[in-house]
């Protein structure tokens, strides 16, 4: 899922912690599935979830999340109290993920600013019935109410600020909130999480709000108390609890001095560094010096890591873009030419590093793994083994492999489409494997590498592979051949399935057979500037290559001239550049222009004939020529000459320009050092025209 955000701070934040949440419970799900059984620690981990779920989407008044999100907590508190024989995991899982959809679904309305007014009550009933069930096959459980602690236990929160203990106040808030307005512990966490920003220390009680629902009642009848140190006064901090969602009465009393406050918190003190000791020690912990100082560093040390907005990272990357341009544009600015300037060299040199270094860290926080796209096909593996009743496992190699975020938001698709399409068409039932020789459990593999400056994904199944006349004959029928098939490699038919309206299955099921998928494989793939390509062998297996950029915010590219215009050739895509000699240029039987090259002939493709460039050089022996080389199809652009490489800032080419040049290899335009644009060349679009 691809997050939007909403602006208003709270409910992004139960948007970005709730889609988290989701993806992890999901997670847990299928690898207890795989596991054949449900783990104590799955079990109190899926509880958790649920339970925060349950109380985050009350807060947020999402009502039926909550509720269909509380009857999954209620099945797996039975699960982990009773811990009942004989439960059929299949089926559990099933309704889990059900309510997983269901919340998805709803979370989708929620980000594109719809009402979330999904109905969850036929889930709810099923996992009802389902819970039912296993108390009626398993006697003696009693619905259990967790029980309260006989004291009251207050929380306390260490300083977060080095601030001197002489600019602080102390107070006193009790807190009641409207009657009816349900969900008061939620309520009070929120208070506790935004007081946190201003205070020296804070302690509250009850404690365990979030975790225990039995807090709901004491905060209902003595009110909800905090005691806390700030540097507010006594107006700001009480216009603060004000502002408090569904308050009935504030009682604020500011303290005189701190042994009043010490006489109230001294126990809360004892407690809680009697609970510290419970706390597994890391290394880290171990080098740190005994005492209270100790105490309160260890509960901030989880700051080492911060969620930042997209649109944020977004506006620096373009920043950064736009620092690289003004750098060119002041290095190589034309009134310096001819001059010495030795010094100015050294300074532009420096300049030019501590670039580059912003660069590639601004990149670096941009980059994503490929994990988490990757871990989301379990899921689609597991659903279409049940509903096609083949026996089919996921195997990931490096999935590890980081990739810039915009560019994996438009890889997910692709993906899930690919992964049905070689369990629907690839992988053969168990009986039918076992005939021919092979497991009876069909595999699907998604592999990532890193190769240059792209990315290779690569999915491979070992099932029937691709059926070459099938595919011509299909292709024949829709009239979707070009050329004679005769002409064609093995790799061109096998790319056929990528074409609009293609399909070799004979039904439309709810999987395939309508010709689309594939076409939308290759468009989404393309749409980033990447390729994709088939290699098949038919009785074992098939191999869909996916490559893509790591990132389409800045790229090396070797810039040219033809005419007035400048063009810029990204560096991964060129082999070599030359000037030809006489002797080697011919000319096909069609009378196109070709060059040899090492014994040899590569087509020669003129820019200023394509995009119609008034130039004087005309004679292939007076120009250049740059091979580029794109799937496996290299070509030979005539330029008028090399203008030398530099890294540019890929901006995209207006509405209007891309409409009229269309199919014109034309992939952006980038802000050169001297304040010229150059168009950025499309190699993929330029080998096929």
């Amino acid at each position: 899922m691809s997050v939007q955000f909403s602006g208003e701070p709270m409910l992004d934040m139960y948007i970005f912690e709730t889609t988290q949440n989701i993806e992890q419970l999901e997670k847990c799900i299928l690898d207890s599935e795989k596991s054949s059984g449900y783990s104590q620690a799955a079990i109190n981990e899926i509880f958790r979830i649920m339970h925060t779920i349950k109380g985050s989407s009350a807060m947020m008044l999402f009502n039926n999340i909550s509720t269909l999100a509380h009857s999954i907590e209620d099945l797996f508190y039975y699960l982990r109290e009773e811990k009942p024989d004989n439960i059929d995991c299949s089926l559990l899982s099933d309704h889990i993920l059900t309510g997983v959809d269901f919340i998805k679904v709803e979370l989708h309305k929620i980000i594109n600013g719809e009402k979330a007014d999904g109905n969850p009550s036929e889930i709810i009933n099923d996992i009802k019935s389902f819970l039912n069930e296993l108390k009626s096959k398993n006697p003696g459980f009693m619905d259990k109410i967790r029980p309260e602690s006989e004291e009251q236990p207050r929380y306390y929160i260490a300083p977060t600020k080095n601030k001197a203990s002489s600019n602080y106040n102390a107070y006193q808030a009790v807190l009641f909130f409207e009657d009816g307005c349900e969900m008061e512990n939620i309520r009070a966490y929120s208070v506790i999480h935004n007081i946190k920003e201003f205070t020296e220390e804070v302690y509250y009680c009850p404690e365990d709000i979030i975790d225990n629902d039995n807090t709901i009642e004491i905060i209902r009848s003595q009110g909800f108390k905090i005691t806390l140190k700030t540097d507010k006064n006594y107006d700001e901090l009480y216009k603060f609890f004000n502002q408090t969602v569904f308050l009935k009465e504030l009682q604020l009393i500011q303290l005189e001095d701190s042994f009043e406050f010490n006489k109230f918190t001294e126990s809360e003190q004892k407690e809680v560094k009697a609970e510290a000791v419970m706390v597994p020690k890391t290394d880290t912990d171990s080098k740190k010096p005994s005492g209270k100082d100790t105490q309160l560093t260890g509960t901030t040390s989880g700051q080492n890591i911060i969620s930042v907005s997209v649109a944020k990272l977004d506006k620096l990357m373009d920043l950064v873009g736009e620092m690289v341009i003004s750098e060119a544009m002041v290095t190589q600015n034309p009134d310096l030419k001819g001059l010495q300037l030795d010094n100015f060299q050294k300074a532009a040199r420096q300049l030019q590093k501590i670039t580059s270094d912003i660069q590639e860290t601004v990149m670096s926080i941009r980059m994503v793994p490929l994990a988490m796209t990757f871990q989301k096909m379990f899921r689609i593996v597991r659903d279409m083994s049940k509903k096609l009743g083949k026996e089919v496992k996921l195997e990931l190699i490096g999935e590890e492999t980081e990739v810039d975020k915009n560019i994996i938001e438009h890889i997910s698709d692709p993906l899930m489409h690919l992964v049905r399409n070689s369990i629907d068409h690839g992988i053969e039932t168990a009986e039918v494997r076992k005939s021919c020789g092979k497991p009876p459990v069909g595999t699907v593999t998604l592999e990532a590498k890193n190769s240059g400056s792209d990315v290779v994904i690569l999915v491979r199944d070992d099932g029937r592979g691709l059926n070459k006349n099938n595919i011509l004959k299909k292709a024949q029928e829709n009239g979707l051949l070009q050329r004679p098939a005769a002409d064609m490699t093995d790799r061109e038919i096998y790319n056929l399935i990528f074409m609009p309206g293609f399909s070799t299955k004979d039904n439309v099921t709810e999987f395939s057979g309508r010709g689309v998928g594939m076409d939308v494989v290759l468009r989404n793939i393309e749409s980033v500037g990447g390729s994709v390509s088939v290699d098949s062998e038919e009785g074992k297996g098939s191999v869909i290559t996916i490559k893509i950029p790591l990132t389409l915010a800045i790229i090396d590219g070797m810039n040219i001239q033809v005419g007035n215009s400048r063009y810029t050739i990204p560096i991964k895509a060129i082999k070599e550049s030359f000037r030809p000699s006489s002797k080697d240029i011919i000319m096909d039987p069609d009378g196109n222009e070709m060059i040899m090259a090492r014994g040899k002939c590569y087509p020669i493709l003129r820019l200023h004939k394509l995009y119609r460039v008034n130039t004087s050089i005309t004679e292939l022996t007076d120009g250049i020529l740059v091979m580029v080389e794109h799937e496996s199809k290299t070509l030979c652009i005539f330029a008028d000459e090399l203008l030398g490489q530099q890294q540019v800032v890929v901006k995209a080419l207006p509405q209007y320009i891309k409409a009229k040049l269309k199919g014109k290899g034309l992939a952006g335009c980038t802000l050169l050092g001297d304040g010229g644009i150059s168009l950025i060349l499309d190699i993929g679009g330029l080998v096929n025209i």
